[in-house]
């Protein structure tokens, strides 16, 4: 699966380089999904941590102290786009542990209509 957006979460990467678990989890987690196979397997078969927050295919996964929204579109070679990551204070700050607010998050910013 090719990845889009991922810059977005190399960043974090850079930004907590001294924080050796959070880098390898982000290693961890750009592996899975670089080899997930949509037509042969399940999201939550590789990455138990998956979180389906929008039925459009919006995921959450839990990597150490960080979350990071994730935007699955599948075409004929699949695709994952990161749209969002950030600390988990950040996630409830804008999201609010509620999945109306992440909805309304997503359709202000036209990834869902």
């Amino acid at each position: 699966m090719r990845i889009v957006g991922k810059k977005i979460i190399l960043k974090i990467k850079k930004k907590n380089i001294g924080n050796r678990k959070l880098c390898s989890e982000i290693d961890n987690l750009i592996s899975d999904l670089e080899g997930f196979e949509p037509s042969k397997q399940y999201l939550k078969d590789i990455r138990e941590d998956a979180d389906c927050v929008h039925s459009d295919g919006f995921y959450f996964f839990n990597i150490n102290i960080h979350r990071t929204l994730i935007l699955i579109e599948f075409d004929v070679e699949g695709e994952a786009t990161i749209v969002w990551a950030g600390s988990h204070d950040e996630y409830e700050t804008i999201f609010k542990n509620n999945k109306s607010t992440v909805e309304k998050w997503l359709r202000i910013r036209n990834y869902i209509e």
